[in-house]
């Protein structure tokens, strides 16, 4: 799980400077739901959880890849952001496409 962790951090950080990101759980709400998103990673330390529980539902609802991943912090750093992020949501891939692939193959 580890490994796939790492994969998702990469993906995020090289999308945020070759592609775009979305930051946040109101904004990767709305892109999941619009259908623009690629990837989105949640935050498992989010207190109270009640905040992202609905991510992973929608994800799944819209066959977007949806990954739990280490703390808010982490998360936050991978977007390049001074703060911790609950969710992050990839919409344009960049140069992430072959790691996305590898997800993707991993989420099956």
């Amino acid at each position: 799980m580890e490994d796939v962790k790492e994969k998702v951090y990469q993906a995020i950080e090289i999308a945020k400077s070759t592609g775009k990101i979305k930051k946040g759980t109101n904004e990767v709400t709305k892109v999941v739901d619009k259908g623009t998103a690629k990837l989105v990673a949640v935050a498992n330390d989010v207190s109270p959880k009640e905040l992202v529980m609905h991510i992973p539902i929608i994800c799944k609802e819209k066959e977007v890849m949806c990954f739990e991943v280490g703390s808010k912090d982490e998360l936050g750093a991978a977007a390049g952001l001074p703060v911790g992020s609950a969710a992050i949501a990839i919409t344009k891939e960049g140069d992430a496409k072959d790691i996305l692939k590898e997800l993707s193959k991993e989420s099956k």
